[in-house]
């Protein structure tokens, strides 16, 4: 009799177990790890479509708002969110400041997080320019860099590393339409998630919202 008891209370528990294992196994997040080959041909530079698991975005050097030289040592072992702006955009940039804004409150707090927007104008947005930029959307120095830099420099990161713009003709090299895309990078340099910056938590078939990048970053936030 007693062994009879044992035998079905460890049978139950053994049920228990494998009904969460396999509810967890069911229900674990996916963020895969985003290569050029599965983007589309037309947002990836030829450079860089023989690239599979190994890419990674490229070192880069900008300067800040504030001045300050920016490199990707700075981004180094942080999840970070990417984006291309520029400041007298009347279009999406204004949507995707204020959604960028909103997910630098959410992320403020979190050491492991940072973001990164690109000027496309460079010639226009100097230091000065940014520097009031930032100040009127509150910007975080210590969580948000808006970069300026070389034209070409910018443009080829946008295009080798992001896979954020529809590659042109050589003499177009220099000449970007800027996205609503938001990067989101881990803490290896890799690509795992596009997402409409313009969306707040707006819904759209088969695109990521704002909401949505925020729950992916906490999902690598608890990763390591």
């Amino acid at each position: 009799m007693f062994k009879n008891k044992v035998f079905t209370v460890f049978f139950i528990a053994l049920l228990v177990t494998i009904f969460f294992s396999i509810y967890s196994l069911i229900n674990r997040k996916d963020l895969p790890i985003i290569t050029p080959r599965d983007v589309n041909p037309e947002l990836v530079d030829s450079t860089v479509q023989h690239i599979g698991y190994k890419h990674t975005i490229a070192p880069f050097k900008f300067i800040n708002q504030n001045g300050k030289v920016v490199t990707n040592k700075d981004y180094e072992g942080k999840i970070y969110v990417a984006d291309f702006f520029f400041t007298t955009c009347q279009t999406i940039c204004p949507k995707m400041t204020t959604n960028m804004t909103w997910l630098q409150e959410q992320i403020k707090n979190n050491p492991k997080v940072k973001l990164l927007s690109h000027t496309v104008f460079p010639d226009e947005d100097t230091v000065e320019v940014l520097k009031r930029y930032a100040k009127e959307r509150g910007v975080i120095d210590s969580k948000w860099n808006l970069v300026t830099g070389k034209k070409e420099e910018i443009y080829k990161i946008a295009r080798q590393s992001y896979l954020v713009v529809k590659t042109g003709k050589p003499e177009e090299l220099y000449d970007m339409v800027h996205t609503e895309n938001f990067v989101l990078v881990d803490q290896k340099g890799r690509i795992r998630g596009f997402y409409d910056g313009t969306l707040l938590d707006e819904e759209k078939e088969g695109v990521k919202n704002v909401k949505q990048l925020l729950e992916d970053i906490e999902f690598l936030s608890n990763q390591e």
